[in-house]
Order: structure tokens, then C-alpha cells, then sequence
């Protein structure tokens, strides 16, 4: 994805593999992903989860010269991890 994208488990438990890592997360807790980034989502017996994309459409999301986003991306590291158990 062009975006940035968080990822929070709503609610129960879900793998999110990115960047050579993998963590089991629980709900509650919030994943953020650079533009670029891969991630993957998986759940053996079901989750809810919330999936922010921005901004939106980020740059060069359109393939062939379609819109882009003016405004700037937001700060932070990629696949940041926040919520109960984090450190």
C-alpha cells in the first residue's frame, strides 16, 4: 500500500507479520506501517480489526498518473506497537 496504515485488533487475536517480525497480538492493541511497508494480518479463529489508511490516496497509489495526496505523511517509526503488553 501507498498509505501509512494502522491496525488496531478490535477484538480477538490475530499474527501481524511485517518487516522479518512476527506478533501475536490481542485486543487493544495498535500496529502503525509506513507507506511501502508489507504486513500481513492473520487470525486462526477469527478477529475483528480497524485498518486506517493516510493519508488517502496516498503518493502514486494510482498507477498511470491518477490523483495523489498533497498533504505530508505522519511522523513515526514503522510497525510501531502500542497497547497492553508493549514496551
Amino acid at each position: 500500500m501507498k498509505e501509512a496504515a494502522l491496525v488496531l485488533v478490535v477484538e480477538g487475536e490475530a499474527r501481524i507479520d511485517a518487516g522479518g517480525d512476527s506478533v501475536d497480538a490481542q485486543a487493544g492493541e495498535l500496529f502503525r506501517f509506513e507507506p511501502d511497508e508489507r504486513r500481513t494480518v492473520v487470525s486462526e479463529h477469527g478477529a475483528r480489526v480497524l485498518l486506517v489508511l493516510a493519508p488517502w490516496p496516498g503518493e502514486g497509489h494510482f498507477r498511470g498518473g491518477g490523483a495523489t495526496s498533497s498533504s505530508g505523511r505522519a511522523a513515526g517509526s514503522g510497525g510501531t506497537r502500542s497497547g497492553p503488553g508493549s514496551t
